[in-house]
């Protein structure tokens, strides 16, 4: 069984991730101003959208994983922890995996990390795309019903797009950071009950990231906050010959969000 593999970078979500924390930490350690500790979490359920690659981007079949090896629903999780102080600034860090393994044929033959699949033969494909994240966010408005925040938020994307079959197994890893705009609105319309907006998004000619969520929060108490909402998570690369890969999936999730 021939087998193909590419890694872009050897440095570890783990390991890039301990270094963000200790650099949050040191901000809020630096800050005179007593800060306010938060735990969110996050769950549901992911839908693909579209799901698209071609690798190499130049001479790799365009193949459509959503259509040709479709999948289900699966399971989201993510989790962020972070420090609000001075009453205006937030420091978080958050982690977001996602794995989707989808099973199918295709009608038409595909060189994948140059590795032929013909036609007919059954295939899985399996796509991975976890985030981590280190995010500075500042409330530029903050009156009793309506904030606006903005922030910058540095994302290390840790991926593996795999296709398998009996002709063999073929996979590109790519680790990397990517800068994005951060921003969250959060309208207190009635009570209790809140409309929130928040997320990351950049666009640039080489690619797009957006990652945003659309919410409505009940404050159940001074330190508790739930939540239901929908999340879009879209975007990808077009790196001239190297890779072309874009996708969309759309989450149902429901939150909370635990001060101390």
């Amino acid at each position: 069984m021939k087998k193909s593999n590419t890694s872009s970078a050897t440095l570890t979500p783990a390991r890039a991730l301990s270094r963000a924390l200790m650099a949050a930490m040191a901000i809020v350690a630096a800050t005179p101003t007593a800060a306010q500790a938060f735990v969110d979490t996050e769950a549901g359920i992911a839908f693909t959208g579209y799901n698209d690659a071609a690798i190499p981007a130049d001479t790799g079949t365009r193949v459509s994983l959503a259509k040709d090896t479709p999948a289900g629903p699966v399971p989201a999780f993510r989790m962020r922890v972070g420090y609000t102080f001075a009453g205006r600034h937030t420091v978080s860090v958050l982690a977001a995996p996602l794995t989707v393994k989808g099973r199918g044929k295709a009608d038409y033959d595909i060189s994948y990390q140059d590795t032929l699949f013909p036609a007919g033969e059954e295939l899985t494909s399996i796509y991975r795309f976890d985030s981590y994240r280190l995010t500075y966010r500042w409330d530029a408005l903050k009156l009793d019903r309506l904030k606006l925040g903005i922030g910058l938020t540095g994302k290390i994307r840790s991926a593996d797009i795999a296709i398998a079959g009996d002709s063999g197994y073929a996979n590109r890893t790519d680790l990397g950071v990517v800068p994005l705009v951060n921003f969250r609105v959060d309208w207190n319309f009635a009570g209790s009950f809140s409309l929130l907006v928040d997320g990351d998004a950049l666009a640039s000619p080489y690619g797009r990231a957006e990652d945003v969520l659309a919410a409505l929060t009940w404050k159940k108490s001074e330190s508790a906050t739930l939540r239901i909402g929908y999340r879009v998570l879209e975007g990808g690369s077009d790196g001239g010959g190297n890779v072309y890969t874009f996708a969309l999936f759309h989450y149902a999730s429901a939150g909370v969000t635990i001060t101390f």
